[in-house]
C-alpha cells in the first residue's frame, strides 16, 4: 500500500508556487526522509497530503488511495508539526483530555503508559517541560491516535542532540513494534541517516530523487547524507549565481 501519492500537485500562494507538479509515491512499511532546504515545499506537501491545505492543481490520496482530508483519511493520520499546538498553561493530564476530547480514536491507557515510561509527570503543566518532553508529549498525543500513517514536520528543530536522539528512538519504536509509516521532515541529515530507509528530496518546489535508501546507496556509492547533499547542492543556486541574477 502506498502512504502517499501525488499526481502533478501544486499549490500557489498568490504568484509564487510553493510546490509545482510534484508526481511522487511513498510506499508503506518506511522511515520516509523528506529532506529540502527551507522554501523547498516540504511543509506544504505535508500539509496537502494531511488535508490541512487544499492543492491549486493537481491531486493527493494516501493509505491506499484515500483521498486527503476525508474523514476515513483523518481517522488514521497522526500529524505534528514543528510547533506542536501544545497548551502551556494545561496540565500534562489536562492535555490529554484535550487531544481525547477532540480525537474519534484515543487509546487512553497507552498514552498514560507512555508518559509513565518517560517520567512525564501529569500534574506538571506543560510549560515547565522541558523542550525534549514537550516533543514527546506531542509524539504520545499523535501515537495515542493508533495512526496508519505518522507525519513529522520539522520535530527535531528545537531539541538537544540528547533529546533528539531519544526522540528518533521512540519514532523507530513505533514503526518497527506497531507497524506505523512515518514521514519525517527535518534538515538533521546525520540523524536521519541511522533512521530512514526511503529518502525524498525536494529543492524550489520539485522533487529531485525518491527511492529505497539501500538502493540508494549501492547506485550512488555513497550514505544519505552526502547523496542528500548532492542533490540539494545540485537544486539549489549558489550564492554567486543568486547575486548575478
Amino acid at each position: 500500500m502506498n502512504v502517499i501519492e501525488t499526481n502533478s500537485l501544486g499549490r500557489r500562494y498568490r504568484r509564487t508556487w510553493a510546490l509545482r507538479d510534484c508526481t511522487l509515491t511513498i510506499p508503506g512499511g518506511h522511515i520516509v526522509a523528506l529532506v529540502g532546504p527551507n522554501g523547498a515545499g516540504k511543509t506544504t506537501l505535508l500539509t496537502m497530503a494531511v488535508g490541512l491545505t487544499r492543492p491549486t492543481q493537481g491531486t493527493v490520496t494516501v493509505l491506499g488511495g484515500e483521498p486527503a482530508g476525508s474523514p476515513d483519511a483523518l481517522d488514521r493520520i497522526a500529524f505534528v508539526a514543528q510547533d506542536a499546538p501544545l497548551y502551556r498553561n494545561l496540565p500534562v493530564a489536562d492535555m490529554l483530555h484535550v487531544a481525547r476530547n477532540l480525537n474519534r480514536r484515543w487509546d487512553q491507557r497507552y498514552a498514560q503508559a507512555r508518559l509513565d515510561r518517560l517520567g512525564i509527570p501529569p500534574p506538571q503543566k506543560v510549560g515547565e517541560l522541558s523542550g525534549g518532553q514537550k516533543a514527546q508529549l506531542a509524539l504520545t498525543i499523535a501515537l495515542s491516535r493508533r495512526p496508519s500513517l505518522l507525519v513529522l514536520d520539522e520535530p527535531l528543530a528545537a531539541l538537544d542532540p540528547v533529546a533528539r536522539d531519544d526522540f528518533l528512538t521512540s519514532v523507530v519504536d513505533a514503526a518497527q513494534g506497531e507497524g506505523i509509516s512515518v514521514v519525517l521532515s527535518s534538515h538533521v541529515l546525520a540523524e536521519l541517516e541511522r533512521v530512514a530507509t526511503y529518502l525524498v528530496v525536494l529543492t524550489r518546489g520539485e522533487i529531485r530523487v525518491a527511492g529505497m535508501v539501500r538502493e540508494l546507496i549501492g547506485s550512488h556509492g555513497a550514505g544519505l547524507e552526502e547523496i542528500a547533499l548532492r542533490y540539494l547542492r545540485a537544486g539549489v543556486p549558489s550564492s554567486r549565481t543568486e547575486a548575478a541574477e
